[in-house]
């Protein structure tokens, strides 16, 4: 097996791992890092196959700028959640 497949086979894992990491992680920052993440590892796949131009954009806009969007709307919504900050609350001491 030469380092081509090697890199490729890795690649595949890593994205299909952060795919389903992304659809079943329950705090949703930990969601848009595996969103970023997938977008990274489809970019390396862009690369691999010689569009160096789709891989820069997708790992600019999928991964950096897509990444970015998604966190900022989770916090807006509410919706963001840290553990730490949560269990400080329930002890009724204040956040950090």
């Amino acid at each position: 097996m030469a380092w081509a497949d090697l890199v490729i086979v890795i690649m595949v894992v890593l994205v299909l791992v952060a795919a389903c990491a992304a659809l079943f992680l329950k705090n949703l920052l930990g969601a848009a890092v595996a969103t970023a993440l997938v977008s990274l590892g489809v970019s390396v796949f862009f690369v691999m196959l010689r569009a160096p131009d789709v891989a820069l954009t997708e790992a600019a806009i999928g991964a950096g700028l897509g990444g970015l969007l998604l966190a900022l709307a989770a916090r807006r919504l509410g919706l963001w959640r840290i553990e730490a900050q949560e269990e400080s609350e329930h002890a009724g001491g204040p956040a950090c």
